[in-house]
């Protein structure tokens, strides 16, 4: 069993907590269906988000997917000029059987 990190990162339809709870859980669930993972395999999962984006805790919503023993951190991404507005991103440490090439990062909607 090795230890690898995951990516991954979903641009949201705005700043409420609707949007921002149920990208999390759509980036996350795809995340784990991607390469096969349980949250048992979850070691703990940072999250950040763009500063425009301040409805809700990403976290809050790892926690409705199976996340709830899992360690979870939520971070403001640095405001960057130019960077693209209302992103969810995710990088999560797990353990795997699967070398770091098979690994599959996710990028969905305006994030890909």
């Amino acid at each position: 069993m090795s230890v690898r990190a995951i990516r991954g990162a979903i641009q949201v339809e705005a700043n409420s907590a609707e949007a921002i709870s149920s990208g999390t859980k759509e980036l996350l669930l795809e995340i784990m269906g991607a390469n096969g993972l349980t949250p048992e395999d979850v070691i703990s999962v940072i999250l950040t988000a763009t500063p425009d984006l301040t409805a809700i805790f990403p976290a809050a919503a790892a926690r409705e997917v199976g996340f709830s023993a899992v360690p979870l951190m939520c971070a403001v991404e640095i405001n960057v000029d130019g960077a693209m507005p209302r992103v969810v991103r995710a990088m999560a440490t797990v353990t795997t059987e699967v070398g770091p090439s098979e690994i599959n990062h996710i990028y969905l909607a305006g994030a890909k």
